[in-house]
């Protein structure tokens, strides 16, 4: 059985920063936690804006949070209007304190992906969408393939891994094309998995898009 190791982790600090920029020894765990449900709520309430990552970084009383997403205006929205909603959307889902002495400053902002087709989140949460829709399996891969590599991309990698197309045994499907190095620690890998949940079960959806080297 072969030692698996998340290309992101491996590639923390010469390629890639971390998603969560603060230092807390006293509150670690209630932060952490924070932190995790303010993912989860922005995933969800931003899905259709094309979400693909989030940045925390966490001074005195202030949260800066950068989402990036494919479709920025859908979350600005008419002269920043969408930005005012979703912070008053934030501070009543995390109860946070807006005023007062101890007021915490929420600071958000929207940056755009330039390709979304490079993207390894997106480019999963794609294919698993189409799964739930019952499309068949080969043919999502293949297209899903096409557009990665007419976007520029040096290499992609699929596996999907489960009940394929409704099939009695679970099985699993790779399809590659071009070169993703996992070992070489200076190519930009972007690695993402989404779970698709058809009628007969789940069936895991894993990418891994080789892009350029780092400079």
């Amino acid at each position: 059985m072969g030692q698996k190791v998340n290309p992101l982790l491996l590639r923390l600090g010469p390629v890639y920063n971390w998603s969560s920029r603060w230092f807390d020894d006293k509150r670690y765990k209630e932060t952490l936690l924070e932190d995790y449900k303010l993912r989860k709520i922005l995933t969800a309430k931003l899905k259709n804006a094309g979400i693909s990552e989030i940045v925390i970084e966490r001074s005195i009383n202030n949260i800066k949070i950068t989402c990036n997403v494919s479709r920025p205006g859908m979350v600005i929205g008419r002269a920043g209007s969408g930005l005012e909603e979703l912070k008053e959307f934030l501070y009543e889902a995390l109860s946070m304190n807006k005023n007062g002495k101890n007021a915490q400053k929420l600071d958000i902002r929207v940056e755009p992906i330039k390709n979304p087709n490079l993207d390894a989140y997106l480019v999963a949460a794609n294919i698993a969408d189409q799964l739930v829709k019952r499309l068949p399996a080969k043919r999502v891969l293949a297209q899903a393939v096409e557009k990665v590599m007419g976007s520029g991309a040096k290499g992609i990698r699929i596996v999907l891994s489960g009940r394929i197309g409704g099939a009695e045994i679970g099985r699993r499907e790779k399809l590659q094309r071009g070169k993703v190095p996992l070992s070489t620690i200076r190519e930009r890998i972007s690695f993402a998995s989404s779970p698709a949940l058809t009628k007969k079960g789940y069936i895991g959806v894993k990418v891994w898009i080789n892009k350029e080297e780092s400079k």
